[in-house]
């Protein structure tokens, strides 16, 4: 037996951990240096940067992915801050101030989300965003206290207008971004495309971000304190229209725009806005514009996953995940349909467990439910999405095959039915259940019937093949003929 000395790890153990260091070093680095160097050309001479995303990127990283919020990874934001404004300039006070602050928020932002559960942490309940808000305060008010100590030694200006003015810039930032990173879908680049294109990007709902255009042009046009609220009703609307993700983006997208327009004097609000407290009183309406869309936008995800969820039980069986009676009815009719438009053929395969009756009576009814399951899943392997399956009622499945041939549908049949009988399940005590499967077949191949007729065709067939034996597969009668005249 081989042993080694406490404390010590296997090779392949180091090369993982170092990997993984490279990997949130590299990472961390290139996010914090990148967004800090877009936010400092927003600085206005003398003062801080209209727009500072780095920090709410930084907290949504360690969020979001918790293999980079490793200390090589806070040690690599570290360093980035200190970067990013060392070759712009910066002096090393004023970096090593500026840095303590956007850490010390992070790091408190962090703490706080960790202890959430993950779906609040994805704004995937009603109360994530009063989570949201309430972290995102104590992080700001946290990056406040060192802007106190910061604000008198780099601007000349009092702490407790230091910390006011951190504390809703900081806000501000966070309230803007955070979203759009917490809210980031979980799927393959190659899918993030078909999903967007799909739920989101259609012509019919383009309107709410015409309408979100056309109300900043307006807000630039009319001018006023009041201009910068012309975009509300657009963002509730691109809320209740668009995902999470895309209303995340949006208000991420006007944040950023009215506080670039309105530092720069292109959208006039008629009040001196190089007065702090004028500054953080719009940054706190902003803010707060901001959170309206965000939470609809949060509910109506909850709401439609919970639609979802409804809707699955609905129409799936609980037991195997199969299609229920009444959805595959309503499946197999929409593929007839399409089927009969494009002059394609289709194919109903009805399927019975063997003697199934007698598995409940020897092995138990927990031991028949697992038969069931493992059909299902016997079943689904050997089929396409498009394709119905469901379960009709006790022991007894339903195939719909879209442009398939009688011929096809039998090699189909077969394979589920070889597949099947090898199958073994194994029960909790350690003993194992073999069943088998019979199956008819049924077709249309130009003329459609509905699946009804096809069914019912279907249906005597596997009578047949039961009165057969059992365990085959049995085609239709009409099909059976239309085979023995093609060969001769």
């Amino acid at each position: 037996m081989q042993t080694r000395a406490p404390g010590l790890r296997p090779a392949g153990e180091f090369d993982g951990a170092r990997t993984a260091d490279v990997t949130a070093v590299i990472v961390v680095w290139s996010c914090v240096f990148a967004a800090s160097i877009f936010g400092i050309l927003t600085r206005p001479i003398g003062d801080l940067a209209a727009f500072w995303p780095t920090n709410a990127v930084l907290l949504g990283l360690m969020v979001r992915f918790q293999n980079l919020a490793r200390p090589s990874g806070w040690c690599a934001a570290a360093l980035g801050y200190v970067a990013a404004d060392l070759v712009t300039g910066g002096s090393l006070l004023s970096t090593l101030l500026l840095s303590a602050a956007n850490m010390f928020g992070v790091g408190v932002g962090y703490v706080l989300f960790s202890r959430l559960d993950e779906q609040y942490r994805r704004l995937r309940r009603p109360l994530s965003v009063l989570y949201l808000v309430a972290i995102t305060a104590a992080a700001s008010a946290a990056a406040g206290v060192i802007g106190a100590i910061a604000n008198p030694i780099l601007f000349g200006k009092g702490a407790v207008s230091g910390w006011t003015f951190w504390f809703a810039t900081e806000l501000v930032n966070f309230m803007a971004i955070l979203p759009l990173m917490l809210s980031f879908p979980d799927v393959a680049w190659r899918n993030l495309r078909k999903s967007a294109a799909s739920r989101d990007i259609r012509l019919v709902s383009i309107w709410p971000v015409l309408a979100l255009i056309g109300s900043a042009a307006a807000s630039v046009l009319v001018g006023g304190p009041g201009a910068m609220a012309f975009p509300a009703p657009a963002l509730l609307w691109c809320a209740l229209t668009y995902s999470l993700f895309v209303t995340s983006a949006l208000t991420l997208l006007f944040s950023f725009w009215i506080l670039l327009a309105i530092s720069n004097g292109y959208l006039p609000v008629a009040i001196d806005y190089d007065a702090q407290h004028a500054q953080m009183s719009i940054r706190i309406g902003i803010m707060l514009m901001a959170l309206a869309p965000i939470t609809v936008a949060s509910v109506m995800a909850t709401r439609n996953e919970l639609l979802d969820r409804l809707k699955r039980l609905a129409e799936h069986d609980q037991l195997t995940g199969l299609l229920n009676r009444s959805a595959f009815r309503d499946k197999a009719s929409a593929l007839v349909a399409e089927c009969t438009r494009n002059a394609r053929p289709i194919a109903v395969l009805m399927a019975d467990i063997d003697q199934f009756k007698s598995i409940n009576d020897r092995f138990g009814h927990a031991a028949g439910d697992a038969v069931l399951a493992s059909f299902a899943r016997c079943g689904s392997g050997c089929l396409r999405t498009s394709d119905a399956f469901g379960r009709m009622g006790g022991e007894e499945f339903a195939i719909a095959l879209a442009d398939c041939t009688a011929e096809e549908a039998y090699g189909i049949a077969e394979r589920i039915r070889t597949l099947f009988a090898s199958e073994r399940v194994v029960l909790g005590d350690g003993r194992h259940v073999s069943a088998t499967v019979s199956i008819g077949c049924g077709s249309s191949p130009s003329d459609h019937s509905d699946v009804d007729h096809l069914l019912l065709v279907a249906d005597n067939a596997l009578y047949a093949a039961k009165a057969a034996g059992r365990d085959r597969v049995v085609m239709s009668a009409s099909e059976r003929q239309d085979r023995i005249v093609g060969h001769i």
